[in-house]
């Protein structure tokens, strides 16, 4: 397979917000993700024509990377990022190149920063080469790396991010997209506090196989929590969707996967006229997100900053 030497390029990808079924979805139950634009993971690539053939260089300024990527170990998820999309290519020696990543996504706080990252380098290397890659592809390849971040992931990040669109997402199902017919905004504040998806997925785990019928209940009863809030997305019900969103929170304190951060936020949400709040992403930190009534948006993030957000985003939903 021949490539194509091009000039410095860049990609990039959105966050993403888990609006239902975070944890639920990893075993089968459906889940709702929508992009948060907001928010943006970046990878620029610049040529090293002077550099030998398969050099690599990496660095990104959030995690203090700066290495060559012979030097990274299989473990690191930008390095194999790079590498999964090169060996998807079949390009043996690869022209040498800089690669620098950048992102305003948080670090393990439920917004996808990692499946961000992954989906903006492997269209930055693979668009680099000459060869950009289809959706289906960038996506299945995010998910490779996924695994790293989270243990077993659910691969709903991959998808959600890749396609920039709302999904309703059930794991080795195809993926459907979603009807928004009224946009609505999303208010997302920051706990401040992170906790690795990995830990609260594994955390999960031993829960279930401590009593899988208890468990399983659990699951399933969020998994109706997401088909119902996709059908009052379809329907414009946005005061469904919110009462949705409260429910789904209990369930997930039932998960232990809430904190004490959390249930402030969203409390603080909810008493300022929130229609529903929930955590959304892995839990025990990160984000909590609240559906706004119309025009509301700004009291609700003001409340939430009096709460102690470390940072609020305002995003709109819409198709």
């Amino acid at each position: 397979m021949g490539f194509v030497r091009m000039p410095a390029l860049s990609a990039s990808a959105p966050g993403k917000a888990i609006l239902f079924g975070e944890h639920a979805v990893v075993y089968g139950q459906p889940a709702i993700a929508v992009p948060v634009t907001e928010v943006v993971a970046k990878a620029i690539i610049t040529p090293a024509p002077a550099a030998p053939a398969g050099s690599i260089h990496i660095t990104a300024p959030q995690t203090n990377l700066d290495a060559n990527i012979a030097d990274l170990p299989a473990s690191d998820p930008i390095a194999a990022a790079v590498r999964g999309t090169i060996a998807g290519l079949k390009i043996p020696a690869p022209p040498a190149f800089k690669l620098r990543v950048t992102s305003t996504i948080p670090v393990a706080g439920g917004l996808g920063s990692g499946a961000a990252v992954s989906v903006a380098i492997i269209r930055a290397v693979s668009s680099f080469l000459g060869h950009p890659l289809p959706d289906a592809q960038v996506s299945a390849l995010a998910f490779e790396v996924e695994k790293l971040h989270h243990g077993t992931p659910s691969g709903i990040d991959n998808t959600v991010i890749t396609y920039n669109q709302a999904v309703f997402y059930i794991k080795d199902k195809p993926i459907q997209t979603i009807r928004i017919a009224s946009p609505f905004d999303l208010v997302i504040a920051d706990t401040g506090r992170s906790t690795p998806t990995k830990e609260t997925v594994a955390d999960v785990r031993r829960l279930w196989e401590s009593d899988p019928e208890l468990y399983d209940a659990v699951f399933e009863s969020i998994g109706k929590f997401s088909t119902a809030a996709r059908a009052a997305i379809e329907q414009g019900n946005h005061e469904a969707l919110g009462s949705l969103m409260n429910e789904n929170h209990q369930l997930l304190q039932k998960l232990a996967v809430s904190s004490p951060d959390l249930d402030k936020l969203v409390l603080a949400a909810r008493e300022v006229g929130a229609l529903g709040a929930k955590l959304s992403g892995g839990g025990r930190g990160g984000n909590i997100i609240a559906l706004a009534a119309a025009g509301r948006a700004q009291q609700i993030r003001s409340a939430l900053e009096a709460a102690g957000a470390a940072g609020v985003i305002i995003t709109k939903v819409h198709s």
